[in-house]
């Protein structure tokens, strides 16, 4: 029985905008040796990022078609498509539902190419896609010059270099169809090796400056893999947020007002123009879940609900402020300032049982979205506790930072249990 041809599809697209200038990128591997057997990149004017990684999705399948004459007989082909597009992998798959009517054509054209047994989908993380991330930047600057993109300008395959000399690459390892396996030992074989091991390689020459370039600091540690990287955005404001009002898990659950659907509406674009959220997971309060929505429109992406997310309950102090709890429960106060294992007045949560349910939503959803970046929607207090877990503060550092409304800040979470912040309290996006 004649053994399927297999290939491995990488594909990206990006709209600097979103909508905006878009284009995209594909490059179908050989799995065994590395190599790059095909490549397509096209502008396609304005769109949005979903609907570049779809075009450049279809591009890819098309060119690996293409390279195999009896493509749509059973079993002629077997190919491993891999993108760090989580909607487009998920949609593709079958496990998301395709809601936006602009998305559910471009997959029914996707689907049509190949035979459905034919096709696997992989998420692979963005750093893992370079080639075809910059074809598709390739396309989109070919498009800001007036002119569409041209393989023999493309420098895409420089970031993966590959060579025909399978016989100095390990073995492809697992069950037959496992290309991805196989493209990934082929890279990693050829990163290591010298660059005179095959004077026919494009990069030969530029490899023994990178491999003998000396690690120093941090670079020194071993490779960790791409961290979970949290975007941390506090909501929107409420009508309690500009009278500095307690305002807590235990209260009124108040919505957005005109302000704070205005700051969802300005982080959305902001996201959307960075281009690397990938997740987003809201606390159950209708604020956040209001702020999250605004993202998720924009994005194109489902939000996930998590309990551990929500604000600390303030008990008998919700709705008051600073200096009405002063007034009526002043012991109370002075009790909960100067101890985290006391709660506010009435059977509230202290900032110790917080931050145990804080520390243990962060282990859960560290461990799901390893690699990934995540947008988590919540509140004042889960963010500052995050942020201080991470420094290795003490309790007491909860009072001395500032977080405003629809601000964003950022840790990332490696391997190792080490965490980095990245960005506390950004409001660049509401000026």
């Amino acid at each position: 029985m004649t053994q399927p041809r297999q290939f491995v599809i990488e594909a990206d697209g990006g709209s600097r905008g979103n909508p905006g200038p878009a284009g995209y990128g594909a490059v179908v591997i050989d799995p065994v040796t590395g190599e790059t057997l095909a490549e397509a990149a096209e502008y396609i004017g304005v769109a949005t990022n979903n609907v570049a990684e779809y075009k450049g999705l279809i591009a890819g399948l098309k060119a690996a078609k293409a390279l195999v004459p009896d493509a749509s007989a059973d079993g002629a082909l077997q190919v491993r498509v891999r993108m760090d597009s989580k909607l487009v992998v998920e949609q593709m798959s079958g496990r998301w539902k395709i809601k936006h009517p602009d998305m559910k054509p471009l997959a029914a054209e996707a689907a049509r190419i190949l035979p459905a047994s034919a096709v696997t989908y992989e998420w692979i993380p963005r750093e893992k896609n370079k080639h075809a991330d910059r074809l598709a930047n390739e396309a989109m600057d070919a498009g800001k010059r007036g002119r569409q993109w041209e393989p023999s300008a493309s420098t895409a395959s420089l970031d993966t270099p590959r060579s025909s000399a399978a016989s100095a690459l390990p073995p492809v390892s697992g069950p037959p169809g496992d290309a991805a396996a196989g493209a990934a030992k082929a890279r990693a074989a050829l990163a290591s090796r010298p660059a005179a091991a095959s004077a026919a390689s494009p990069v030969s020459a530029a490899a023994p400056a990178s491999a003998a370039a000396p690690q120093v600091g941090w670079g020194a540690a071993p490779d960790l893999g791409a961290p979970a990287t949290f975007v941390l955005l506090r909501h929107g404001e409420t009508a309690l947020t500009p009278e500095k009002r307690f305002s807590g898990s235990g209260g009124s659950d108040p919505e957005l007002s005109a302000a704070g659907r205005h700051q969802a509406e300005c982080i959305a674009r902001s996201l959307a123009d960075r281009g690397t959220v990938e997740e987003i997971v809201s606390s159950p309060l209708r604020r956040c879940r209001e702020t999250a929505a605004a993202v998720a429109a924009r994005l194109g992406l489902e939000v996930r609900i998590e309990e551990g997310l929500r604000e600390t309950d303030f008990g008998a102090w919700e709705g008051l402020t600073f200096a009405e709890v002063r007034e009526r429960y002043g012991a109370d106060l002075d009790a909960w300032l100067a101890s985290a294992k006391v709660a506010p007045t009435g059977g509230g949560e202290s900032f110790a049982e917080v931050a145990r349910r804080v520390s243990a939503t962060r282990d859960r959803l560290t461990t799901r979205y390893a690699g990934r970046t995540v947008l988590l929607v919540t509140h004042v207090t889960p963010i500052k506790t995050l942020v201080r877990l991470a420094l290795g503060a003490p309790p007491e550092a909860l009072f001395r930072m500032e977080l405003s409304a629809a601000s964003v800040s950022a840790v990332a979470y490696y391997a190792d249990g080490n965490a980095s912040v990245r960005l506390l309290n950004d409001t660049s996006h509401l000026r």
